[in-house]
């Protein structure tokens, strides 16, 4: 019954814990985070006295790492930007900033730190509105999502290449930069000539993209930004089919549990590790676990495991004999 399911899965929280606390901490220190929400039900949740909020979500945040990356899942009544300070709050303070990529909802940036953060709007977004109305706008919107296909186009090209972060800021600075800079000059031409009402739907496509220009365009300017923020969106597409099946968690304390193991699950296929295995071996040896939950993360328990199988070395030096051992020499 689904009450035997969880009280098997909570059960065993405490032996993964460890390792989802490591998870969070070990976030804080990558070179890009993307991150977003989407809704979520709690039925028996417990507000805050005077807390007058109604919504409910779960956040997904994915930190990009030079060898491994990190899938984190919190519910709660908490948004996307609220769970990115609580994360970036955890940053080692002589790490340069970490850019924060997400779509351009003003709860995004809420608390931003300059000294730890750099803003990037996802150009997805962007180019999302025009495509929602080019059956109204077909000549206009074509320009824009031509514009914006060249520049995924240059992106290709450059991982084809192999550019390093470096690299690759140069050749967008070089290939890109004129396409969005043309594309800027036509936003703006709208505008000042008025060709479109503020509040259709092509005039609010349009103020979306220059009131955003900066941040859309972060990867013009500084090494390793994404174009945007498809890495999280396919992550909460599991929340997504998550709510479909079971419509709802019914405490937060079960929300937490679908967390943790959610987490783990979405760090696993990340890096492409068997879940199953993982979460196998990490009951196995919770004690190992909890004492240190680095040697254990998706990445390096195989390594653990192995050096937990290897036969302990010969010692060169045995221990001396003991009285009972010593060869007796006959008396004179």
């Amino acid at each position: 019954s689904p009450s035997t399911q969880y009280m098997i899965v909570s059960g065993a929280l405490p032996k993964i814990g460890p390792v989802y606390d490591h998870l969070v901490k070990l976030a804080a220190q990558g070179k890009v985070a993307y991150f977003d929400d989407t809704s979520m039900r709690i039925l028996d949740f417990v507000r805050p006295k005077g807390d007058e909020r109604t919504g409910i979500f779960t956040t997904g945040i994915v930190s990009v790492h030079e060898a491994f990356e990190i899938a984190l899942l919190f519910t709660g009544r908490d948004h996307a930007g609220e769970n990115r300070i609580k994360v970036i709050k955890q940053r080692e303070p002589d790490l340069p900033a970490m850019i924060m990529m997400s779509d351009a909802l003003a709860a995004n940036a809420v608390g931003l730190d300059d000294e730890k953060e750099i803003l990037a709007n996802c150009l997805t977004h962007g180019r999302r509105n025009f495509v929602k109305i080019i059956d109204k706008f077909p000549q206009d919107c074509h320009h824009v999502i031509s514009s914006i296909g060249t520049v995924y186009h240059h992106d290709d090209l450059s991982k084809t290449l192999g550019h390093s972060d470096d690299e690759r800021l140069v050749y967008h600075q070089e290939h890109s930069g004129p396409v969005m800079a043309d594309l800027k000059v036509w936003l703006d031409a709208q505008v000042a000539e008025k060709k479109f009402e503020p509040n259709c739907p092509m005039g609010k496509a349009i103020a979306y993209m220059r009131s955003h220009w900066m941040a859309l365009t972060l990867f013009l300017r500084h090494a390793g930004a994404p174009l945007d923020s498809n890495i999280v969106e396919r992550v909460l597409k599991n929340v997504v089919l998550h709510r479909k099946n079971s419509l709802f968690y019914r405490t937060a304390s079960g929300a937490k549990t679908g967390d943790t193991y959610m987490t783990l699950i979405q760090t696993c296929q990340r890096n492409d590790i068997n879940p199953w295995d993982y979460l196998t071996e990490l009951q196995r040896h919770h004690e190992a676990v909890k004492a240190s939950p680095a040697d254990w993360l998706p990445w390096n328990y195989k390594a653990t495991l192995e050096l937990l199988r290897e036969p302990p070395p010969a010692d060169a030096n045995p221990p001396p004999e003991t009285s009972d051992e010593k060869v007796k020499t006959p008396a004179n």
